[in-house]
């Protein structure tokens, strides 16, 4: 079940907030907590990321990343998977 907190926040205040497990999502100034995922979802995205990254890896196109906090547009969510262009994934100097 999907627990939503009464009080409105910023996105800035939200972002100084700890991580939580579930992971806390933001919503036009609410924050709700994302619900465990079940058998069948969790084997169903387990089976999906590989699957795109086979497609997108080889020619440098895209990667598929699992519960990565995603915040533009003023939201901050947790999708189950997002897939980026690879030139829009910022990379660390190392």
């Amino acid at each position: 079940m999907v627990q939503a907190s009464e009080k409105t926040l910023t996105l800035k205040d939200f972002l100084e907030l700890p991580e939580t497990k579930p992971a806390g999502e933001y919503i036009d100034g609410r924050v709700s907590q994302k619900p465990m995922p079940q058998g069948k979802h969790s084997r169903l995205r387990g089976k999906l990321i590989p699957t795109i990254n086979a497609i997108v890896q080889p020619p440098r196109l895209a990667l598929a990343f699992p519960e990565l906090r995603c915040t533009f547009g003023g939201r901050s969510t947790v999708p189950d998977i997002s897939v980026f262009m690879r030139d829009r994934i910022p990379l660390e100097d190392v």
